[in-house]
């Protein structure tokens, strides 16, 4: 049946649509077909600009059926500073696979914020010591907190340490962030002191210099990485890479623009060093966790395996409950 025209959904109307425990189903079921050798590898394209830069991710899924994504982002870190504009907008386009018809387009923000900690807990799951109580959040911005949250879906948190170089904007977090988990979230300001004592730690800042090193690392600790999405960016010393597993979300792009990237620069690891891609872990194609002082780190550039699904998840949603606007753009 021809579609009525295309959906037009904003950031508001998504956050009630998408909960954080769809997310996760959705991404966890992305990741394991692309592991199953069941959908395509995803595409990427980055484009440098003053100031900042797009990205544009792309990518296909067979779901209740077939679906295209493909997202723009701006990334400009100073706008809220220069402009009162978030410092990262964007937009998706989901298309039905089959015959090309642009289903809906949907602010990216939501989307991409839910989709990406949703990744880390798919990871935590897999990853981090089934009895992982303490995190660490280094970045206390909205990825921050949705990671926190995602987290706390998979793995049993009690105790929840915020860093961030601005301390006002730790602290506002972790109040924030204790109410919403319902438990006591500490801001703090040794960083090393925090990652030493966390069973899992999430770096979600914009940072071009890496800042955790080896040495700050416990035996069994999970680490995921998220902040490094273009080759500019770097949360991470090469030689915490280097001896620790590796997982990837997708081999390619972390070699091209994640913390990867960045270690096989500098002669500090090679491609087959790595573990294994998130999907193989899922689809039970290579094993993930098996020695408690293992120290893991999930290198997560973020796919368009995940906006798919989590675009999907979202119209499938907006259809049912009658959200958003439609437009026939062929009219």
């Amino acid at each position: 049946m021809k579609p009525s025209g295309t959906l037009l959904l904003t950031r508001q109307e998504i956050a009630k649509l998408l909960s954080v425990e769809e997310c996760i189903d959705g991404v966890e079921q992305a990741f394991k077909l692309y592991g199953e050798g069941k959908t395509a590898p995803p595409g990427i394209l980055g484009m440098h600009a003053q100031d900042g830069g797009f990205h544009l991710k792309a990518a296909m899924l067979t779901l209740n059926r077939n679906y295209f994504a493909v997202k723009v982002n701006g990334n400009f870190f100073q706008n809220m500073k220069r402009f009162n504009l978030p410092n990262i907008q964007g937009i998706i386009m989901l298309c039905d696979g089959e015959n090309g018809y642009p289903l809906a387009l949907m602010d990216s923000i939501d989307i991409t914020i839910k989709r990406t900690g949703a990744a880390t807990a798919v990871a935590a799951k897999y990853l981090a010591r089934p009895e992982a109580k303490i995190l660490t959040i280094c970045g206390c911005g909205n990825q921050g907190r949705i990671s926190a949250c995602a987290i706390h879906k998979v793995r049993p948190l009690e105790r929840v340490l915020a860093f961030e170089v601005d301390e006002n904007q730790a602290q506002r977090f972790a109040t924030e962030l204790s109410d919403e988990l319902g438990f006591k979230v500490e801001a703090v300001r040794d960083l090393t002191k925090a990652v030493s004592k966390s069973d899992i730690c999430v770096t979600c800042t914009p940072s071009q210099k890496f800042y955790l090193r080896k040495t700050d690392v416990s035996p069994g600790t999970f680490i995921a990485a998220v902040g490094a999405d273009s080759e500019d960016k770097q949360e991470l010393e090469p030689a915490l890479l280097a001896s620790c597993k590796v997982v990837v979300d997708i081999l390619d792009q972390c070699a091209t623009i994640g913390e990867l990237h960045h270690a096989l620069k500098e002669g500090a690891m090679n491609r087959d060093d790595v573990h294994a891609e998130l999907g193989e872990i899922i689809a039970g194609k290579k094993p993930g966790r098996v020695s408690p002082d293992e120290i893991i780190i999930f290198d997560s550039t973020g796919t368009a395996l995940q906006d798919v699904a989590a675009a999907a998840t979202v119209y499938e949603k907006a259809i049912t409950a009658g959200a958003g606007v439609t437009l026939n753009f062929f009219d």
